[in-house]
């Protein structure tokens, strides 16, 4: 019997997410900046371009997340505009003080950033800026993706020379990882998948530490459950001045 496509899809992801959840001193580590921002009061930043843009509206306003989340999103870099003007825009520098044109982020900030081939200028512009500003940076990647390639960035840098943590998404180069038989090209994207994964990994560990220490963070829940409206309502009568977004 021949193997199902998706079968193998499947198998694809859960060998590369057992690969991902080994990097457990990442992940730990990662969680222990996040909880120590939350601990005083320090803000999550989240950004990423063209597809990685998801991965920064996947921790924001959502159910389970932390509300004390601040989305870089800015439509010239993301998809829904100009899917081809996106990709031409990310690898331009300049964008970081645009980005950051309404915050201020400092010391007891975090940035959490991810790019799959961590070569194009903005997210390496924005690593650098969060770090000249103090904060720490939490990188996600494709280790072997961005050590293939050369960087866009006039520094020279990539990405995972900037972050204070960067956990790899063990993907393939160019991202689709599943090959068939007449298809020339690869199909099967893994990156977002992964990388949102390790995302909520690394935010549920970040919890558990802060309740081991005493402290309950700002957590949304469902707004489509029946109690869930009436706790977000006074999340958001807070935190609403504070993000822009919200």
């Amino acid at each position: 019997m021949v193997a199902l496509a998706y079968k193998k899809y499947q198998q694809l992801l859960t060998e590369k997410i057992k690969l991902a959840f080994q990097q457990e001193e990442e992940i730990t580590k990662a969680a222990s900046i996040l909880s120590h921002s939350l601990s005083t009061e320090g803000w999550i930043y989240a950004c990423g371009t063209g597809h990685s843009h998801l991965l920064a509206e996947e921790i924001f306003y959502r159910a389970g997340g932390f509300a004390r989340v601040r989305p870089l999103l800015l439509p010239q870099l993301m998809l829904h505009e100009s899917a081809t003007g996106s990709t031409d825009e990310e690898r331009k520098e300049g964008y970081a003080p645009i980005l950051f044109q309404d915050y201020s982020i400092s010391k007891n900030d975090v940035l959490l950033i991810s790019s799959n081939s961590g070569r194009n200028a903005v997210p390496i512009e924005l690593a650098s800026y969060a770090r000249e500003k103090g904060a720490k940076v939490i990188v996600i990647t494709n280790l072997a993706h961005s050590k293939s390639v050369t960087s866009r960035h006039t520094s020279g840098l990539k990405l995972y020379q900037l972050g204070d943590v960067v956990l790899d998404n063990f993907g393939e180069i160019g991202d689709a990882a599943l090959q068939l038989e007449g298809l020339n090209t690869a199909i099967g994207p893994t990156s977002t998948v992964i990388g949102t994964a390790l995302l909520q990994a690394i935010l549920v560990e970040a919890t558990a530490q802060l309740l081991a220490q005493g402290i309950v963070p700002d957590i949304f829940a469902s707004s489509n459950s029946d109690q869930g409206g009436a706790h977000n309502d006074a999340l958001l009568e807070a935190y609403k001045p504070l993000v822009k977004m919200l």
